[in-house]
């Protein structure tokens, strides 16, 4: 049980709350509301495996940087409570989970998977070289609702499924740039790359301001196309105001709410679009 525990805090698994709903939003336009449960329990237990995987190779590959970062000492790799083969056994058998559940979703989702994987197994290595890395992780997000659309029949390329992913990749490249920004002069003294280190921690927060007014744009076009209700752009405008907020209590120069409550909080963003996208269809 100790062991499990180590793993969970390894993979921060509260935090599965930011992804999961956005993955049940590309089931519920793709279905019109329609989506099947058995469907939506694989896409859970994808998003799952797939998210463990990604959340447990970037702590791995990124454990020699951990170690001299003060913050991250309470991570379990860090304090010694999962050793380096433990990870990777462990990565191996989420990535065994996701290739026997993907398996059992439509073909073209087995076909695609490689391209669905690529974004979270180069992200940990993007902040090598690129300040842009945080796009990356936002894209390796943003293929839950993606694929999610795919796994209940919807087809692909379809401009609802695009801007809803893309939605996705801007809220979450802008988060994780205002959160990376309090790492600047570590970041810089370990030769690794974000937009803070690009730009400076005010360039990196203006850059994700842009980004979160672009998510939100993305979802309102998501609505518009699919002629959903007013129902679902109430949940857009409890999303807007949840960022306009964490804007409002986080700057460049003073990180002191970034906490765990911080992070929770911008889990109402994906809570409250999935809430009232479901809505939508039930009314």
């Amino acid at each position: 049980m100790t062991k499990l525990q180590a793993h969970a805090n390894n993979i921060a698994l509260p935090h599965a709350i930011f992804s999961m709903p956005f993955a049940f939003m590309g089931a519920l336009m793709a279905t019109e509301g329609a989506v099947d449960w058995w469907i939506l329990f694989l896409i859970t237990v994808t998003v799952t495996a797939a998210r463990s995987a990604a959340l447990a190779l970037n702590n791995l590959a990124d454990l020699k940087y951990d170690k001299l970062q003060p913050r991250m000492s309470y991570r379990a790799m860090v304090r010694g409570e999962i050793s380096r083969t433990e990870a990777i056994i462990f990565i191996a058998l989420c990535f065994v989970i996701l290739i026997v559940t993907v398996a059992q979703l439509p073909p073209i989702c087995i076909k695609l998977l490689p391209i669905a994987a690529l974004p979270f197994i180069i992200y940990p290595f993007t902040k090598r070289f690129t300040g842009w890395c945080h796009l990356v992780l936002g894209l390796a997000l943003a293929m839950a609702p993606a694929g999610a659309w795919l796994a209940s029949g919807g087809e692909l390329f379809k401009p609802a499924q695009i801007f809803l992913s893309l939605a996705i990749m801007f809220w979450i490249a802008g988060f994780d740039a205002m959160y990376g920004a309090q790492d600047e002069k570590f970041d810089k003294s370990q030769k690794l790359h974000s937009l803070a280190t690009e730009f400076g921690a005010r360039g990196a927060f203006k850059i994700a301001t842009a980004w979160h007014v672009i998510s939100i744009i993305c979802l309102l076009i998501c609505g518009v196309i699919l002629n959903l209700s007013t129902i679902y752009y109430i949940g857009v405008g409890v999303a807007a105001g949840t960022l306009i907020y964490q804007h409002a209590i986080v700057s460049y120069n003073d990180f002191s709410q970034v906490t765990q409550t911080y992070f929770l909080r911008n889990g109402i963003v994906s809570i409250a679009l999935l809430v009232f996208t479901w809505l939508n269809y039930l009314v």
